[in-house]
């Protein structure tokens, strides 16, 4: 496929997916996710070890660009749900590698949830998040009002929700919904830094971790630790946990391999 609505970068086993829409605050489209399902899964075949989701221009996304709704009734909502945004932010969640979103502007709708859906968020600090959908008369959705509440609280995902404000970066991240602002001029090489950062640690502990947290707020305490157990054993198959341990013992740093 020939990618419009994205760019796709691969190299040092960093993939960078940028949003292309820039005329249009990279609003989405079936054309966009089209493309992002081949990205994905070029970045899966391809093995690479980190990603990093950002937009083009001044915003990150806007959510679901209404002009390319037909406007014929709820069952082309379920449509845009069922086919584009809910598999996109289950596979983000599912990817098994860290994916990493820079916020470089406004993160409006759906596309607020699709940054929050990303493992590490880091914003600009001009950059807002805002759950725009009750102003068309919908609800959160692609994990919105499931995320809000387990990050910032039951209290703030209401007021969020129902009142449609944008949210500061800075704000964002005093209620635990990012890891991190930068100045604006200074975001994309701190966030690329992470990623090639994080592309030459234990991918598949970073996987793995993913499923641990993942699975938490399916379990008791109990329950959960049994998951813990598994996945760390899983974890003590791999080249890298070997790896760490002779590099530990023998005073020297690691060299992992991401298996």
């Amino acid at each position: 496929m020939d990618y419009t609505d994205i760019r796709l970068d691969i190299a040092d086993g960093v993939a960078r997916i940028t949003l292309n829409r820039p005329d249009k605050l990279n609003s989405t489209r079936r054309q966009m996710h089209a493309e992002l399902r081949v990205a994905i899964d070029e970045i899966e075949a391809k093995a690479c070890r980190a990603v990093l989701l950002t937009g083009e221009g001044r915003a990150f996304c806007a959510g679901q660009d209404l002009s390319d709704l037909r406007m014929d009734g709820p069952d082309e909502i379920r449509e845009i749900l069922d086919n584009d945004f809910n598999p996109l932010v289950r596979r983000i969640r599912d990817l098994p590698m860290p994916v990493v979103c820079a916020v470089n502007g406004i993160a409006a709708g759906a596309g607020a949830n699709l940054a929050l859906a990303c493992d590490i968020v880091l914003a600009a600090r001009s950059a807002s998040f805002l759950q725009a959908f009750t102003k068309i008369g919908l609800i959160p959705d692609a994990g919105g009002t499931w995320t809000l509440p387990r990050q910032a609280g039951e209290a703030r995902a209401k007021g969020l929700a129902m009142l449609a404000e944008p949210l500061p970066a800075e704000k964002a991240l005093e209620w635990g919904l990012i890891w991190q602002v930068c100045d604006d001029d200074k975001l994309m090489d701190e966030a690329s830094a992470l990623a090639a950062r994080l592309a030459r640690q234990p991918t598949r502990a970073f996987a793995l971790i993913k499923q641990a947290i993942n699975a938490s707020s399916s379990y008791g305490f109990s329950e959960h630790l049994d998951v813990e157990a598994r996945l760390q054993a899983e974890a003590a198959t791999t080249h890298d946990y070997n790896e760490g341990v002779a590099a530990f013992l023998e005073k020297r740093k690691p060299v992992f391999k991401g298996e």
